[in-house]
């Protein structure tokens, strides 16, 4: 008995002992802090925003969402890039399509999946995975819309691959058996080394009122005539949905004459490097109607040296950050974000008319709903080749003079470019005269504004020997508004 009580007693201290020994170095916290470890959920990573360099004409720019709201993580190796979020067919749950990639994969390739609501194991479930032809994620544009008619949305993903070619990816659902890896068919899968629009028509009041189906849209691509000496020569070819096959199909194609532009001009512009095709359409651009005639209600101004790109339509101005460029056969492709509204993406398909004249296919990111009146499609007239929007004006659109104000010297140039010089220092920037309502106006964009949002406009007034008088205007929905600043006095300065 005695021996007993002795072993028991050499135990109950060894194991004080040992446990002093762990309280003491800690250990215990660190096994439970792997225990931890190792039944922590996965996180889910998405790439943040960050600056673009306009050098770096191959590096890929993340300019997706900090904190994409997706139901499920992603497997690991997998980054979301975009995600559509709707209200299932069924009725009772959400319902998440999400736009991946996988970073470690050479090709870059954009995936989709289609996650739903599992109510017998009450989470979310991943169900389908299929690719999509865009490889440069950058330039993705994720969305669903119906456009086969039959109030099913589709599933749009649209973008560039390496190649340089604009791509076109969509996909509808063909059943709703959750086991089946065909949940969804590739309706259409198009990549051209020109453009691809989606043909969008107006839909009678009954599919509106959700009474019938409505006709499907076209889609139709624009590529190079490769039989064609002229670079601007392009086959349009129109695709339909056939109801029997389920798939979009070719219909007819037809060719399209470019302008006759010198070709070596040509071949100096679209060379494939961004930064060319970005240097020549650097200016103001005035809207031209499909009669030929100059709205100036209407204009762009791009600034790729700021890297901002600037909308001004039905009297509000709207600015957006240039994100990323991407050469295209015809010109550029750009992605571009709101200042205000970081939810709010334009995507704008730039094409070269001819020396002084642009089309643009600009294209808004679904994601956030907001009705834009004005449409930004068309050509475009570059600002210096417009005289006929300023007959009758006292002032050019760009002029060569210079003048003495309480500002300084300032000298306007005929690139549209400024110089204010005051003591030692020199302020320089961009401008423009323009016109609205019948208004003489001034537009001064300095190019030290680190922020790149600082613009100042003035209206302008014929004064006694050429010179003018400033007066600080807000241009807004309202119209032009004053702000009731000091007067500017602008004497010209005699040669």
């Amino acid at each position: 008995m005695k021996k007993a009580n002795f072993i028991f007693f050499i135990a109950a201290a060894a194991l004080s002992v040992l446990v002093i020994i762990i309280l003491a170095t800690g250990f215990w916290k660190r096994f439970f802090e792997k225990e931890k470890e190792e039944y922590q959920p996965a996180r889910i990573i998405t790439p943040r925003e960050t600056t673009i360099s306009s050098s770096a004409e191959n590096s890929v720019q993340m300019v997706w969402d900090e904190n994409l709201n997706i139901k499920i993580p992603m497997n690991e190796g997998e980054v979301a890039v975009a995600v559509i979020s709707r209200e299932s067919e069924e009725g009772f749950a959400e319902e998440q399509f999400i736009a991946f990639l996988i970073p470690a994969n050479t090709e870059k390739r954009v995936y989709v999946t289609y996650v739903n609501y599992d109510e017998t194991e009450r989470s979310y479930k991943r169900r389908w995975d299929a690719e999509t032809l865009v490889t440069r994620a950058e330039t993705l544009s994720f969305y669903d819309q119906d456009i086969t008619g039959d109030r099913s949305n589709c599933i749009i993903a649209a973008g560039m691959n390496t190649a340089y070619e604009h791509t076109l990816t969509i996909f509808k659902r063909s059943g709703f058996n959750e086991e089946d890896e065909h949940l969804f068919n590739k309706i259409a899968e198009l990549a051209i080394d020109g453009s691809i629009v989606i043909q969008e028509t107006g839909r009678s009041l009954a599919y509106q009122q959700g009474i019938t189906s409505g006709q499907s849209f076209n889609i139709a691509t624009y590529g190079h005539d490769v039989y064609s000496e002229n670079i601007l020569d392009q086959i349009e070819t129109i695709y339909s949905y056939s109801l029997l096959s389920g798939q979009y199909e070719q219909i007819r194609t037809s060719r399209i004459p470019g302008s006759q532009i010198e070709q070596q001009e040509l071949r100096r512009i679209l060379n494939g490097n961004s930064a060319d095709f970005e240097n020549f359409i650097s200016d103001l651009w005035y809207y031209v109607s499909p009669q030929g005639t100059i709205d100036s209600r209407q204009y762009i101004y791009f600034n790729p040296a700021g890297r901002e790109i600037i909308f001004y339509g039905d009297e509000s101005q709207q600015v957006f950050n240039w994100l990323n460029s991407a050469a295209t056969r015809y010109g550029l492709y750009i992605t571009s974000q709101n200042i205000s509204i970081s939810t709010l993406r334009r995507r704008i398909d730039i094409e070269l008319e001819s020396l002084d004249s642009i089309r643009l296919r600009v294209t808004e990111d679904v994601r956030i709903r907001i009705e834009m009146i004005e449409s930004w499609d068309g050509t475009y007239r570059r600002a210096s080749s417009v005289q006929q929007k300023f007959s009758g004006s006292s002032i050019s659109p760009l002029i060569d003079v210079v003048y003495d104000s309480s500002w300084g010297r300032i000298q306007f140039e005929k690139n549209g470019e400024y110089t204010i010089y005051s003591g030692n220092a020199a302020r320089k920037g961009r401008y423009i005269f323009f016109e609205i309502d019948d208004e003489e106006l001034l537009e001064l964009r300095p190019f030290e504004d680190e922020n790149r949002n600082e613009r100042t406009i003035y209206r302008v007034e014929s004064l006694a020997n050429n010179a003018l008088s400033l007066s600080r205007v807000r241009l807004g929905t309202s119209g032009v508004q004053d702000m009731f600043d000091p007067l500017v006095i602008l004497l010209p300065v005699e040669n």
